[in-house]
């Protein structure tokens, strides 16, 4: 449980439904997490699950249908542009493609530049050491700051885009799948570049990212979405270890494990879903994964499973959760 000491985000019951029509998209549907100054915490869930979505509600570029956005305490769920004017420095994000996120038309330093000149900060004479700075934090040379995007790879352009996240001495920075357009080979360097910057200036991330993988190398707690709702929350080694959530199970028993001594040990079957990802325009009644879940009864149909704590962290919304491993005697505590 998060101390209200050290409590950075919190969110309840968020909501955010698109009128498209005469159809209502339910695209975020009651979610509710936490966020702890200096932690990660990771986001999973497939394509559409609305994982985006609600890091957008979280930095408010999407206003909310209903639910609550703290951030410090403070409540910024309908908070108007000029309650928001200071928050907005303490919020960043980093967007999925490196290639359109920045503005071609500017150099380098006019991109790091920007957030400084809209919250004047700092002084105008002091920016250019403020981008050298950065630069050279991000693992670029200072005299990169006078070429456009086009002239970097795509790993360079993501780096200058965190840079960009930095340049305001954010607590709090959202990552929409910032590596997803990038090489295999440069995403371990982008994950580990974070990861020394979270540790280094005590930022706060939430990481959305639909590479499991990914998020067990960076996060330090996973939240997973299916079809607008968080279906089980915990540390990533209880998540990954002790899974309880049958879409759980399902996910991870989809990673391919690259060491086939530990795949043996492990002995997790392959589980495949039957049927498609229902509509989140119309989704099933009670639990919205029954309809692909092998556990399912009448109970799931008509009762939705709330989220409730089954250990110490670990949270589940789901009637018939998979039942925790049990030790072996004279085990080792």
């Amino acid at each position: 449980m998060t101390q209200p000491e050290t409590l950075l985000l919190e969110v309840r019951s968020l909501t955010k439904h698109f009128r498209t029509g005469r159809t209502t998209v339910q695209a975020v549907d009651g979610v509710d997490f936490t966020l702890a100054k200096g932690e990660s915490l990771g986001l999973v869930g497939e394509s559409g699950c609305g994982k985006s979505t609600t890091g957008q509600l979280v930095a408010r570029l999407l206003e909310p249908t209903a639910g609550q956005v703290l951030f410090q305490g403070e409540d910024i769920t309908h908070a108007s542009r000029r309650r928001l004017a200071p928050v907005r420095s303490q919020i960043q994000m980093i967007f999925q493609d490196p290639y359109s996120s920045l503005n071609p038309r500017q150099t380098v330093r006019q991109i790091i530049s920007m957030p400084m000149e809209v919250n004047n900060t700092p002084p105008s004479a002091q920016r250019s050491a403020r981008v050298a700075e950065l630069l050279e934090l991000v693992g670029l040379r200072p005299e990169h700051a006078n070429r456009f995007p086009h002239e970097f790879s795509g790993g360079q352009r993501q780096r200058i885009g965190i840079a960009r996240a930095l340049a305001v001495n954010p607590k709090l920075i959202v990552a929409d799948e910032p590596v997803s357009a990038l090489d295999v080979s440069v995403q371990a360097q982008v994950v580990n570049l974070m990861r020394n910057l979270r540790r280094e200036l005590g930022i706060g991330f939430l990481f959305i990212a639909h590479d499991l993988a990914v998020v067990r190398n960076f996060s330090q707690r996973v939240a997973v979405m299916y079809l607008g709702g968080i279906v089980e929350v915990a540390d990533r080694d209880s998540l990954y270890g002790n899974p309880r959530h049958p879409y759980t199970h399902a996910l991870l028993s989809a990673v391919p494990e690259t060491d086939p001594g530990a795949a043996a040990r492990r002995s997790r079957e392959r589980i495949r879903l039957v049927g498609d990802v229902p509509s989140p325009a119309n989704p099933p009644s009670g639990c919205r994964f029954r309809t692909r879940c092998w556990k399912a009864v009448d109970l799931c149909a008509q009762e939705v499973p709330r989220l409730r704590q089954v250990a110490a962290g670990h949270a589940i919304a789901c009637h018939f959760p998979h039942p925790a491993p049990v030790k072996a005697a004279g085990a080792a505590s």
